[in-house]
């Protein structure tokens, strides 16, 4: 326990932003000064100097780095849409995207063949899309389709965490396997996309918290809780709390999109952790079973959680202002510290336009920028509280294995 306070007093409270480095960055509206969250990022090791997550490639030295540097700066002779664009290029050059969904792993288990280093059509999401959209980390989905699939939850679970591994192994010019805010940043700042297993369907541990515990090891980072059956309507069960404190233990994050609002409730009030929503926007705004009441944003706010708001046009609407307008609603109820992006691609869900695949993400931060947000807030949107969220989630899980041991609870033994 002494570890962890000398670790708490060196890097502040837990899941505080780490402080503005001293250097300079020519983001909007603002010179030499990089907001909270905000890390630098600097050329990988094995990779082409100068490449970046999501899209940002300069060149070494000479003319070329001059042209490239004039095509990122808006020109101060004229204003508009393209000056915006050319600015949130800018901006998501030093704050990339930390993306909260993308259903791949899914979709490339029906491809025979695929190259994502190179670029891949039957996806939306692949390397070279990811560059452009400046993309830094990744949640990569180990939900199952809709309806039956022929295949046992847990077995076609751990098929996708291993697809997941191979696809990762097989680019590694591109992508890297992380498990935690510092190898998040890591990766970022080698230049690869940082990938995170997770949110897995709450039937993946086969209501065992030893499955749990395993796929844990075998580097899931969220749980969705919705669909179980010590997680429904009415709340979690006895067994359901025990989940809750085992994934606080472990360090696996709680992801409440889709679950009943009594769940919800009793999950805010139990964990230790900040939990997640990865695919909820304002119910406020359009009516859908994973948005969030006005209510519910404002818990989730208290409690310092996570609502990821999604590209989708069935939950937030069929353009990039109607996006717009769910970020800010949600930074609203919730605040900026609890405000993230779920692009939710390769799901099967419709997108709005000009947000369909993970390239499109400048027009999003060029659109919020027209509406006045501030470089700060946007860095927290775009990169900093997903940091937040998995920084406190690695504080809590080390502070509570010192605490509690491994749970060997059964559900027939809590709930009968």
């Amino acid at each position: 326990m002494a570890d962890l306070q000398d670790e708490l007093h060196a890097a502040g409270e837990a899941g505080e932003l780490d402080p503005p480095p001293d250097t300079t960055h020519a983001g909007p509206g603002k010179r030499g000064h990089r907001p909270p969250g905000a890390e630098p990022i600097t050329p990988g090791d094995g990779g082409t100097a100068g490449d970046h997550p999501g899209g940002g490639r300069t060149e070494p030295d000479g003319d070329r780095a001059e042209d490239a540097a004039r095509a990122t700066e808006p020109s101060p002779e004229s204003s508009g849409p393209s000056d915006e664009l050319a600015e949130a290029h800018a901006f998501l050059v030093a704050h990339p995207v930390a993306d909260g969904y993308s259903g791949l792993p899914w979709v490339l288990r029906q491809l025979p063949r695929y190259d994502l280093e190179l670029g891949e059509g039957g996806v939306d999401t692949d390397v070279p899309r990811m560059r452009k959209g400046h993309i830094g980390a990744l949640f990569w989905s180990l939900h199952l389709p809709e309806g039956p699939t022929g295949e046992r939850p847990v077995d076609a679970t751990l098929e996708q965490l291993d697809l997941v591994r191979t696809v990762v192994d097989a680019h590694p010019e591109g992508l890297r396997l992380v498990n935690s805010a510092g190898e998040t940043t890591d990766a970022r700042n080698r230049g690869r996309v940082a990938v995170l297993l997770g949110p897995a369907g709450a039937s993946a541990i086969g209501d065992s918290l030893g499955i749990l515990r395993s796929l844990q090891a075998l580097g899931l980072k969220a749980l969705t809780l919705a669909g179980a059956s010590w997680a429904g309507e009415s709340g979690l069960s006895r067994f359901g709390e025990e989940v809750v404190r085992e994934m606080n233990r472990i360090g696996v994050l709680a992801d409440l999109s889709g679950a009943g609002e009594a769940t919800v409730r009793r999950v805010l009030a139990l964990s230790r952790a900040p939990v997640v929503c990865t695919r909820s926007a304002a119910g406020a705004l359009r009516a859908h079973p994973a948005n969030l009441s006005d209510e519910l944003l404002a818990a989730l706010g208290q409690a310092r959680g996570l609502c990821m708001v999604p590209l989708t046009a069935e939950q937030t609407g069929p353009s990039v202002r109607d996006v717009a307008d769910h970020l800010d609603h949600v930074r609203a109820i919730a605040g900026p510290e609890c405000v993230g992006l779920s692009g939710t691609y390769d799901s099967g869900a419709a997108h709005p336009e000009d947000l369909t695949d993970a390239s499109c993400y400048p027009r999003l931060v060029a659109e919020l920028m027209h509406r006045g947000w501030s470089e700060a807030d946007l860095a927290l949107l775009t990169w900093g509280n997903v940091q937040r969220v998995l920084r406190t989630a690695d504080f809590t899980a080390r502070a509570a294995r010192d605490r509690r041991e491994a749970s060997t609870a059964r559900i027939a033994e809590l709930d009968g």
